[in-house]
C-alpha cells in the first residue's frame, strides 16, 4: 500500500482527510514541525507528503525548503485557500509542489494523490484487495506456555506471519480452542497442574480438535525427556528458548503436512 504522510494540525479537517486517505493508502499523521518532520521521512519514507494548511497560520516554512532540497523525487501535495498558500508561491513553481484549492471534496483529494503517485483506480484496488486476502491466508498459530516472558517472545518472533493467540495454561488454551480453531498449537511441555501431555490428550480426545498439529516446546534436554516427549507423537517438538529461524521453519514444514 502506498504511503502519505500528512502534515498539519490536528483539527476536524486533518482528522477527516485522515479517515477518508486511510480507506485507499498507508497514512501517517505528523505535526507541522521541520525537526519531527525529518525524523518522520526517515521513518516513514512517504511516497507522498500532504500539507494541510487549514488553521495552520503559523506553519513553519522551512518545511518547504527541507523537502525541496532533501527530498526532490517526493511529490507534495497542500490543501488551502489562495490567501493560506500565498506565502509559498515561489515552491509551486517547481513540479515537485501541488496546491489543491479549498474548499475540496476528499474524493478529489484522493484522485489528486493518486494521480501524482501515477496510480490508477484499478491499481489501487488490486493492492488493497491482495493485502486483504493476505491477510485471510495468515494461518493462526496458539502458543501455550505459563511463562508469560516467553510467550511474549514467541509471539513477536512469529506475528509478522501468522495469526498469534497465546495462552498461559492447558485449561486456557481448550477454551481458545473452542473459540476459534488453531491451524497449529505451540505446546509447552513442562506446565505445572496440567501439563503439556495432559493438555495433548484433552486435545486428541474432542473429535473437533484431534486433526490439529501439535508442535511441543521443552526446555528438557535429555534422552529421558525427549523419548516421553516423541511417545506422545506430536506433530514436532523444539527445545527452548526457540530460535526464529528454526521455529518458522519447523511451523511452516508441519503446516505443508498436515
Amino acid at each position: 500500500m502506498k504511503k502519505v504522510l500528512l502534515i498539519g494540525r490536528l483539527n476536524g479537517a486533518v482528522k477527516e482527510i485522515n479517515q477518508f486517505l486511510a480507506q485507499h493508502f498507508y497514512v501517517q499523521l505528523c505535526s507541522e514541525n521541520a525537526s519531527i518532520l525529518e525524523g518522520m521521512m526517515k521513518i516513514v519514507n512517504p511516497d507522498l507528503v500532504l500539507i494541510s494548511l487549514i488553521g495552520a497560520y503559523d506553519i513553519d516554512t522551512s518545511i518547504f525548503c527541507m523537502l525541496k532540497e532533501q527530498y526532490t523525487q517526493t511529490p507534495v501535495l497542500t490543501i488551502g485557500t489562495k490567501e493560506q498558500t500565498s506565502k509559498f508561491y515561489k515552491y509551486y513553481e517547481s513540479n515537485q509542489f501541488e496546491n489543491l484549492i479549498r474548499p475540496i471534496e476528499n474524493t478529489m483529494i484522493v484522485d489528486a494523490v493518486s494521480r501524482r503517485l501515477k496510480w490508477n483506480e484499478n491499481e489501487m484496488k488490486q493492492e488493497i484487495a491482495e493485502e486483504k486476502e493476505e491477510i485471510v491466508k495468515k494461518k493462526r498459530i496458539l502458543v501455550v506456555d505459563d511463562n508469560g516472558t516467553a510467550l511474549r517472545t514467541i509471539k513477536i518472533m512469529l506475528e509478522e506471519y501468522y495469526d498469534v493467540a497465546i495462552a498461559i495454561s492447558g485449561a486456557q488454551a481448550m477454551t481458545s480452542i473452542g473459540k476459534q480453531r488453531p491451524d497449529l498449537i505451540l505446546l509447552d511441555y513442562e506446565m505445572p497442574i496440567c501439563d503439556g501431555r495432559m493438555t495433548l490428550e484433552m486435545i486428541r480426545a474432542d473429535k473437533d480438535m484431534k486433526d490439529i498439529p501439535v508442535i511441543f516446546l521443552t526446555a528438557v534436554n535429555d534422552r529421558e525427556n525427549i523419548e516421553a516427549v516423541l511417545k506422545l507423537k506430536p506433530a514436532g517438538y523444539l527445545l527452548k528458548p526457540p530460535i526464529k529461524k528454526r521455529l518458522i521453519a519447523e511451523i511452516d514444514k508441519v503446516l505443508k503436512n498436515s
